[in-house]
């Protein structure tokens, strides 16, 4: 029977597990383990081909029988094959960042390329800037030396073109943080991060924002994982089955937020999509309730509007950190640009319209206390929730019509 697997230490959100299984050719499991267990696991040589990930990379060459080019000048392994006994490291990550790079048009030949972080990953970017031709690469990091600079310095380098993240700040679980302000970079033509988790860092929204062209690191983790299948198979798998797996893991990971006027149907036409599409619904104001342990009424009545917002700025800032959902909001949501930035990490926001006719006066919602109060919150709000959304859908109570329609353009948007 075959044996492959992810050998590195903390291994709990990987998503080499589904991608290799995606691919259909064996089975694959994910292998944590400490430092002092290697030496046991590659001498013992029980496996067929692993991929290796931090903090493994250089700690795995020793062990390796032969080297390939890419293992020779980036210094790091990520694939390792055995062949009747004999162990070979490759470095498929070059070309998964390469991959990366040509599918989203971004090009480095004879550009001021600037790397944040000079890890394991920085040498593969590295690798992959000297291969495409870049005219300068200018590496950051916490500390100067005689390869790097600072990041206070990094600011005043003006003619900086693209700019690659690949250090972990802005990873899962600490999504707010941000290796640097992109406003530092009047030239730049195009932002990358290596990270995946979430989809949309922080620095790739400021990049949205200026309408600079970007990417993450899924393509590059799929495309990897298919390099590497093709060394464990011995054979070629065609690049399609890149694009075919990360659309289907894009799709599976986004969010799906729903926005719009209390009582628009959000809860209901969420509830309806969870099933439809497999996913785990999760609805804020009941989030907030559970928290609480009171009802929201019950919280504006003792903590105030501001007091509610408060409140509902930490559970949005927590439950946007998760991939996968379906998430109804509070009709308020939007008027804290932060809820946005975080809910646009992981998600497709899609607006749900309604006539003001239709929407409910009162019924626990302490903002909806008369036709009045309800014309006049969606004056207000209407062009806040236009602005932030990606997609609207009409409900004109058909809840059936108005599900269809979100499953339809949500497709559409995914690019299915």
């Amino acid at each position: 029977m075959s044996r492959y697997g992810l050998l590195g230490d903390k291994l709990g959100h990987s998503f080499s597990k589904i991608i290799h299984e995606k691919l259909g050719f064996y089975s694959y499991d994910l292998l944590p383990m400490e430092k002092d267990e290697l030496h046991e696991f590659l001498t013992k040589k029980d496996f067929d081909g692993v991929n290796v990930t931090i903090p493994y990379k250089l700690d795995v060459i020793p062990y390796c029988d032969e080297i390939d080019d890419t293992v020779a000048q980036i210094g790091s392994a990520n694939t390792i094959v055995n062949r009747n006994g004999k162990l070979k490291a490759y470095n498929t990550d070059f070309y998964g960042f390469l991959y990366n790079m040509q599918f989203h048009h971004i090009a480095m030949k004879d550009k001021v390329v600037m790397i944040l972080g000079s890890g394991g990953t920085c040498k593969t970017v590295t690798a992959v800037a000297k291969f495409q031709g870049a005219k300068e690469i200018v590496i950051v990091s916490r500390t100067e030396s005689d390869t790097t600079i600072t990041y206070n310095q990094a600011k005043q380098r003006e003619d900086v073109q693209v700019l690659v993240n690949a250090s972990p700040s802005g990873m899962y679980p600490n999504n707010q943080n941000c290796p640097i302000d992109i406003n530092c970079f009047p030239n730049l033509e195009a932002v990358v991060d290596v990270i995946y988790n979430p989809l949309k860092t922080k620095l790739l929204q400021q990049a949205q924002q200026r309408n600079i062209p970007f990417a993450n690191g899924l393509l590059m983790l799929v495309a990897q994982a298919k390099f590497a299948a093709e060394l464990f198979i011995d054979e070629k798998i065609p690049d399609q089955e890149i694009e075919r797996i990360y659309q289907e893991l894009k799709s599976d990971l986004s969010n799906v937020v729903l926005v719009g006027m209390p009582s628009c149907g959000k809860s209901t036409i969420g509830r309806e999509l969870s099933k439809l599409l497999n996913k785990e619904f999760v609805d804020i104001d009941s989030l907030i309730e559970e928290e609480m342990k009171l009802a929201i009424p019950q919280i504006f009545e003792r903590y105030g509007e501001i007091g509610f917002r408060s409140i509902e700025r930490n559970v949005v800032a927590n439950a946007a950190k998760q991939t996968g959902m379906i998430v109804a909001t509070g009709g308020g949501v939007v008027l804290n640009p932060d809820n946005i930035k975080d809910l646009k990490q992981n998600g497709i926001i899609i607006l749900i319209d309604r006539s003001t006719d239709e929407l409910l006066v009162g019924n626990n919602r302490p903002l909806s206390k008369s036709k009045q109060a309800i014309e006049e919150m969606y004056r207000n709000r209407y062009p806040i929730y236009m602005a932030c959304s990606d997609i609207v859908v009409f409900n004109n109570g058909d809840i059936e019509r108005a599900v269809n329609d979100t499953n339809m353009q949500l497709k559409s948007h995914l690019g299915f």
